[in-house]
């Protein structure tokens, strides 16, 4: 398999993809269209001010999203993409129970993400490749089943470099 990204950059992606607040902007966006921005609080009741802002942010930062006037906040093709991954990976996590029976849907793409980011790095600190986390999954169907999510994973941030980027550290004042 071709790897992407160093450790680090591959962490901040999934950090950001696997952020609660993004899942459920880009799916709700993804599933029932555009989201007038006066209604966006009423329509993601479950976030705080503070984290739907956040995830505004980064989507409009990573062109997830844009504002169309009369329309309100709608995907991107990059955000389109991005919805694609996540009912990827919710399909097969609920396919396989992972990482329960019952369990969310964003927690769902979070373990998944989680789950296929070690295979995705390039530099190890020790000079030796990781084992794939998908070695501990209880059936090879689980892991074979894992090719799709993990195409999109890599398709997508091959298309979307930004998001692998990692902040500089802030200077000590």
């Amino acid at each position: 398999m071709t790897t992407l990204s160093t450790p680090a950059e591959v962490r901040n992606a999934v950090e950001l993809l696997a952020s609660h607040s993004l899942i459920r902007l880009v799916t709700e966006i993804d599933d029932n269209g555009a989201i007038p921005p006066r209604r966006l609080a009423a329509i993601l009741p479950d976030l705080s001010s503070h984290q739907l802002r956040r995830a505004i942010e980064e989507a409009h930062a990573h062109g997830l999203v844009r504002t169309v006037p009369g329309a309100g906040l709608e995907l991107s093709e990059s955000g389109t993409e991005l919805a694609d991954l996540y009912d990827a990976a919710a399909r097969w996590a609920r396919r396989h129970g992972y990482p329960a029976q019952v369990c969310e849907f964003s927690s769902r793409i979070r373990h998944a993400l989680d789950l296929l980011a070690p295979s995705l790095a390039t530099e190890h600190a020790d000079g030796v490749p990781r084992p794939n986390a998908a070695d501990h999954l209880p059936s090879t169907e689980a892991e074979a089943d894992l090719a799709r999510p993990r195409a999109l994973l890599i398709q997508w941030l091959t298309g979307n470099p930004q998001v692998t980027v990692v902040p500089e550290p802030e200077p000590v004042a």
